[in-house]
C-alpha cells in the first residue's frame, strides 16, 4: 500500500476518524444492559462473566502502545485499517457466542481495534494544515464523548426490544462502515520514524500492563490483601522496571522514555491519569443513582434506557465546547485549557451536593462535567503532540491514551471500594448508601482539582501542537526536541 500523502481533503478526513472515534467509544459501553444477564446467557457465573468487561480493557490497554508505534513506524493509515480487522472480528465473534470463552475473545478483539482512537488523533498532525489541526484534535478527541454518551440508551433500547445479538452484529455493521471510509476518504500519512519494531519492549510493556491492570480490576473479587493480588502488584512493580532498563538502553525502543520524561509529556501523562479517574467516577455513580428504586429514600428509579436519556446532553455539550476549547489553546496554550477544563470538572461534581435528589439536577452535574472533560481532553493530545518530534507521534499520543485508561481503571478500583463500604440493607439486598455516593462525588472533585494543579505545573503555556506542525524535516525535528 502507498504511504505517500495524496490531496487533503480537512473536512472529510476530520468526519471520517470522528466517526471511528464515535464507533469506538461505543463499543466501551456496549455490554453495560447485558451485565446482569450474562451470567445467564453465557451459562456460566457473575464473577466470570466480568471477564467481558475485563478483557476489553485488558486488551486495548496492551495493544493501544503498540498500534502506536506500528503507526509511526509503516503508516498512521495503515494501521487505522489494520485496527478496524479485530473490530469488525471481535464483533462477529461475540455475535455468534453462546458462551463465556468465545465472547471473551470476541471482547478481547475489540479492545485491540480500539487503539485506532490515539492513532486518528495522531494522523491529524501528518494530514490537516496547522491552522485546522487544534480545533480537528479537539473535535476528534470529544467525539468519543458522544459515542460514549448515546451508546448507553442505544444499546439499552436495542437489548430491551430485540436480539442481545444485534448489538454485535449492529457494532460489526459500523465498524464495516468506518473501515469502507478510511479506505475511501483519508489520505495515506508519511512514514516519519525509522527503526525496528522493538518486540522485547513490546512484551515487557504488555506483561506489566496486565499484571497493574488485572489487579486493579479484579482485587475487590479476588481480595485487596490475597496472595494473587499483592503478587500481581508486586510483578508490576518487578517487570516494568526491567521493561524501563530495556527501553533505556535498545536504539529503536516502544516508547521513548527519555522524550517521555520532557517535563511538558510527563505532567500532561501524569494529569491525563488523574483526569481519567475524576472523569470515571461520575460515570459509575450517576447511572446506579438514577436506576435505583425509590424506596431507598435517594434511588431515581428510572429505567437503563431513561438512565441513558439523562446523561445523553453530557456527550452533546462535551462536543459542543471542542472549539471554545481548541480556541482558548490557540490564544493561550492548551495548558490553560487542560488546567480550566480540570476546573470545570470539579465544579461539576461540586454541584452534585445541591442536585444529586432529582435526575435533571444529575443531568446537570454531568453536562458540566462534559464540558470540563471535553476540554481537557483536547488539550492533552495537543500537549503531547507539541513535545514529542513528528517521529514519535502516534507512540506518544497511544501512550497518554494508555494513561487515562490507567486511570479510569484504578477510578473503577477506587470508587468500586467506597461503594461496597458505605452500604445500607434493603429488603435483603446490599445497596451502596447515599453517603457513599456523595462520598465518591466528592472524592471525583478532589482528584478534578488535583489534575488541575498537576497542569499548572507544565511550563509555561505548553508548548502548542500548532507550533509544532510547523516544523521541517523530521531529523531537523528530533534534534530539536531532544536538544
Amino acid at each position: 500500500m502507498d504511504e505517500s500523502a495524496p490531496a487533503v481533503r480537512p473536512g472529510g478526513i476530520v468526519g471520517v476518524l470522528a466517526v471511528g472515534g464515535i464507533v469506538a467509544a461505543f463499543m466501551q459501553t456496549l455490554v453495560v444492559p447485558l451485565i446482569a444477564e450474562l451470567p445467564r446467557l453465557l451459562h456460566t457465573s457473575a464473577s466470570n462473566a466480568t471477564w467481558v468487561v475485563t478483557a476489553t480493557l485488558l486488551a486495548s490497554a496492551v495493544a493501544m502502545p503498540m498500534i502506536g508505534r506500528l503507526g509511526d513506524l509503516y503508516g498512521k493509515r495503515r494501521m487505522l485499517l489494520v485496527c478496524m480487522v479485530p473490530l469488525i472480528a471481535g464483533s462477529v465473534v461475540c455475535a455468534l457466542s453462546g458462551s463465556l470463552i468465545p465472547m471473551v475473545v470476541g471482547r478481547g478483539l475489540q479492545g485491540v481495534g480500539m487503539g485506532m482512537i490515539p492513532l486518528g488523533i495522531s494522523a491529524l498532525r501528518d494530514l490537516l494544515p496547522p491552522e485546522r489541526l487544534g480545533s480537528s484534535i479537539a473535535l476528534l478527541s470529544s467525539s468519543m464523548g458522544i459515542g460514549g454518551a448515546f451508546g448507553l440508551p442505544l444499546a439499552a433500547v436495542i437489548a430491551d426490544n430485540m436480539s442481545w445479538r444485534v448489538l454485535f452484529w449492529g457494532s460489526a455493521a459500523m465498524s464495516a462502515l468506518v473501515a469502507t471510509l478510511i479506505y475511501l476518504l483519508v489520505p495515506a500519512t508519511p512514514v516519519q520514524a525509522r527503526g525496528r519494531f522493538d518486540a522485547v519492549g513490546a512484551v515487557g510493556l504488555g506483561a506489566g500492563l496486565v499484571c497493574l491492570l488485572l489487579g486493579v480490576s479484579k482485587g475487590a473479587d479476588w481480595g485487596w490483601t490475597s496472595g494473587t493480588t499483592i503478587g500481581l502488584f508486586a510483578a508490576t512493580v518487578v517487570v516494568l522496571l526491567a521493561w524501563g532498563w530495556w527501553e533505556l538502553r535498545t536504539r529503536d525502543p516502544l516508547v521513548d522514555l527519555r522524550v517521555t520524561a520532557r517535563t511538558q509529556v510527563l505532567l500532561t501523562n501524569a494529569a491525563s491519569v488523574v483526569v481519567g479517574f475524576s472523569m470515571y467516577a461520575q460515570s459509575l455513580i450517576v447511572p446506579q443513582l438514577l436506576q435505583l428504586p425509590e424506596a431507598t429514600g435517594y434511588g431515581l428509579g428510572q429505567s437503563m434506557v431513561a438512565a441513558g436519556l439523562w446523561m445523553v446532553p453530557s456527550g452533546l455539550l462535551m462536543m459542543a465546547v471542542s472549539p471554545l476549547g481548541a480556541r482558548l489553546s490557540a490564544a493561550r496554550g492548551p495548558k490553560i485549557t487542560l488546567v480550566a477544563g480540570s476546573l470545570v470538572i470539579a465544579l461539576g461534581y461540586g454541584s452534585s451536593t445541591l442536585l444529586i435528589g432529582a435526575p435533571w439536577g444529575l443531568m446537570i452535574v454531568t453536562a458540566i462535567c462534559g464540558m470540563g472533560v471535553g476540554l481537557a481532553y483536547g488539550a492533552m493530545p495537543a500537549l503531547i503532540m507539541g513535545a514529542v518530534p513528528r517521529s514519535e507521534t502516534a507512540s506518544a499520543n497511544s501512550f497518554n491514551t494508555l494513561m487515562r485508561s490507567v486511570g479510569t481503571s484504578v477510578s473503577a478500583a477506587v470508587v468500586g471500594v467506597v461503594l461496597s463500604q458505605m452500604t445500607i440493607d434493603l429488603g435483603g439486598h446490599v445497596l451502596p448508601s447515599e453517603d457513599g455516593f456523595r462520598a465518591g462525588l466528592l472524592i471525583g472533585c478532589g482528584v478534578a482539582l488535583l489534575a488541575g494543579i498537576i497542569a499548572l505545573a507544565i511550563p509555561g503555556r505548553g508548548r502548542s501542537v500548532t507550533a509544532a506542525a510547523g516544523q521541517a524535516a523530521p531529523a531537523e525535528e528530533r534534534a530539536a526536541f531532544k536538544a
